[in-house]
């Protein structure tokens, strides 16, 4: 007996659930045959607007599972309201300027870019980028994704990227944008400043040092400073010592070297690393990093009579010292940065190689001096035997061989010990950067101007005060998010907005081919703005500087009518950051308006699109361009790692889709907690799979 003709089940024409991989395409081809989201626009198109702004993915490489999660959040938000009555509109965009497609089109032209002058480069990257677009594009439509796929915007389109100089002219016209030698970071791999947002931390093993420098003036003959530093390339630069007058200091007698000054705080863990004959150590706490061993194990001093003076900050200012690999005198200066945190509490300054060197450079009236080319070599500048034409990381130990020959080396034994410490790193080559001071041009955070809204006032001011307001209205979504987006917005410095690269949007700055006065003109940038609404930024390579500009301009100066242009490009975070007047306000797309309603993209975006797009909001209009700002964490796997290539845990995207189908991706980004990190592995797809087939 066949027991199938006992069973009764009723009759559906739907589907089963299996094979989603071999039915989905045909589905969302039928979506777009019979143009069901234009008919969901057009249905709501009077009804009351809920306005998302889509962050735009970089146009290089095929989509992974991250853009999975995040394009499927957004497109759930948006279909949540276009089906609640709402007008909700999906605008897709894409990154297309920046350094990865270069790098992409360096491959693939080889030898041959040689040959090609910097338009036509720019126009093998524009054609790279539009390929990347094509490719990404399938893939978004393949999730199931309604958007306005066949209108997107794009930063390399002509009119957004005048509508990008258009923005830079308003901080021109406020004053805001200014040119200043002054440290960035800077990648010596891809030859180009970086940005805030430009730099991940990660752990790197480098040299620990302490080097004594003779006292000249000011205090006792024979007395030296002793300083710390986990960069030794960069004591060639040394130009300051800076002491914290607030803080007290000693004047510790130490075997073979002499009196030398360190803080009280710190002399114990001074000696555990220098000197720790000199300490009631157990030998288990001798090493490196002894600070804390120093103070756990109560270590005591042997001699405490070697201790021949104590002062207090204030009584070092003014001493002078010798460089010990240079014939040069510096001073001592004071800072509140100088801690007892780690160290000596005298800290070795730089005002070419630091963000805080350079403070107390610019206070004191050092120069600015960094004798390190873009690639990262010592130039002739440095004027130490040995060291022209070696990679600063590569120079450590010579640097470290010349100290110790000068006999001002203090570590146990003579030699460098190694600390493994967070460090800076390009985002995207992965090398460590490192800080290098260059003629930069830069948005000021805390320059005194008029805002629309909200007075005579700075942008760093006026932008917390925006984040208050967004959070009074519950617009931080989770609501730590406040918190971290105002600690970084409080301690970031102005914003570096020039790269040294090709494929980009060009700052429209000039200069007087006779005197080299800068032209720094909101009207010329305006001007510059109306020829690449027709023509694209290519114009400024493939145009002369006087074709540029408006016929009666003459240099302030020396009243001179011939230019030359200038060569840096803008930051990408500022061609992304400018998305809202291209796009909310531009009326090329009526159901869009400012400010958005929603920006949602991973927590990272904190220190990048979130803030570019605020610093640009507030210092052209006033206003952030967001009501709210939703982010997502990150995807790990099973065992709670992050997903990387590295880690041979991040799945193939397109193998996904084969296997299971985009409709379990939905369900599994749709089943999540997407305010914490979500995991994501084989095992949770399997199981997904079986309960859908359920």
């Amino acid at each position: 007996m066949d027991y199938r003709e006992t069973v009764h089940l009723p009759k559906t024409d739907f589907p089963m659930r299996a094979a989603l991989s071999e039915r989905e395409p045909a589905q969302v081809k039928a979506w777009e045959d019979e143009k069901v989201y234009e008919k969901l626009l057009a249905k709501n198109a009077a009804a009351e607007k809920f306005v998302f702004h889509d962050g735009p993915p970089y146009a290089n490489g095929p989509i992974h599972q991250g853009h999975f999660l995040n394009k499927i959040l957004k497109d759930l938000v948006v279909k949540y309201h276009l089906m609640a009555g709402r007008l909700g509109d999906f605008v897709p965009g894409w990154d297309c300027h920046g350094l990865p497609i270069e790098r992409q089109v360096d491959k693939q032209l080889g030898a041959k870019k040689r040959e090609l002058s910097v338009g036509e480069f720019r126009r093998a990257c524009r054609r790279y980028a539009e390929e990347q677009i094509d490719l990404q594009r399938k893939d978004f439509k393949r999730l199931g994704i309604l958007a306005r796929w066949d209108h997107p915007y794009k930063t390399m389109d002509f009119r957004y990227e005048a509508d990008i100089v258009r923005e830079l002219s308003q901080f021109a016209r406020r004053g805001a944008l200014y040119r200043r030698k002054r440290p960035v970071h800077w990648c010596p791999v891809d030859v180009t400043a970086l940005a805030e947002a430009e730099v991940e931390y990660a752990d790197k093993t480098s040299p620990s040092i302490y080097v004594r420098f003779p006292v000249t003036a000011g205090g006792p003959q024979g007395w030296g400073l002793a300083i710390w530093t986990t960069t030794p390339w960069t004591i060639p630069a040394n130009l300051a010592i800076t002491a914290n007058p607030e803080l007290e200091y000693v004047a510790y007698d130490l075997p073979r070297h002499g009196v030398t000054v360190v803080a009280r705080d710190l002399l114990h863990a001074f000696l555990a690393a220098c000197a720790p004959d000199e300490l009631s150590l157990p030998a288990e706490a001798r090493g490196d990093d002894l600070l804390s061993a120093a103070r756990a194990t109560g270590a005591t001093l042997r001699h405490p009579e070697r201790i021949r003076r104590t002062l207090q900050g204030t009584e070092l200012d003014g001493w002078k010292y010798r460089h010990p690999l240079v014939a040069r005198e510096s001073p001592v200066i004071m800072g509140a940065h100088a801690t007892a945190d780690a160290g000596t509490g005298l800290v070795h300054t730089a005002p070419g190689h630091g963000e805080d060197d350079f403070n107390m450079g610019v206070q004191y009236g050092l120069p600015i001096w960094a004798p390190v080319d873009g690639h990262g070599r010592f130039t002739g500048d440095v004027g130490i035997a040995g060291l022209e034409g070696l990679k600063v990381f590569d120079a450590n130990p010579k640097v470290i061989e010349l100290l110790a020959g000068a006999g001002v080396l203090l570590n146990a034994g003579g030699r460098a010990a190694q600390i493994r410490h967070s460090y800076p790193h390009c985002w995207r080559c992965k090398n460590p950067v490192i800080f290098r001071a260059t003629d930069q041009w830069w948005i000021g955070l805390d320059i005194e101007i008029d805002l629309p809204g909200r007075g005579h006032t700075t942008i760093r001011k006026a932008a917390l005060a925006a984040i208050d307001e967004i959070d009074a209205q519950g617009g931080w979504i989770p609501a730590w998010g406040k918190e971290r987006i105002r600690s970084m917005v409080e301690g970031r410095p102005d914003w570096c907005v020039s790269r040294q690269r090709a494929w980009g949007v060009p700052i429209p700055v000039f200069y007087c081919a006779r005197d080299h006065e800068p032209l720094v003109s909101a009207e010329a940038m305006d001007h510059v703005a109306r020829i690449f609404d027709e023509e694209g930024a290519d114009a400024w390579f493939d145009r002369t500087a006087r074709d540029l500009l408006a016929p009666e301009t003459r240099c302030a100066k020396c009243g001179g009518a011939e230019f030359e242009k200038e060569t840096d490009i803008l930051d990408v975070w500022f061609d992304s950051g400018s998305s809202f007047a291209a796009v909310l306000e531009s009326g090329v797309w009526p159901t869009l308006r400012l400010p958005a309603d929603l920006y949602l993209e991973g927590s990272d975006q904190h220190r990048g699109w979130f803030m570019s797009a605020l610093m640009i909001g507030i210092g052209t209009r006033g206003q952030a361009p967001y009501r709210a700002v939703l982010t997502h964490g990150f995807l790990v796997d099973g065992e709670g790692r992050k997903m990387s290539k590295s880690l041979g845990n991040a799945p193939d995207p397109q193998g996904l889709l084969k296997k299971y189908g985009a409709e379990l991706m939905r369900l599994w980004v749709a089943g999540s907690d997407y305010r914490d990190d979500i995991g994501f592995s084989n095992a949770i797809v399997e199981t997904l799979s079986e309960s859908y087939r359920k």
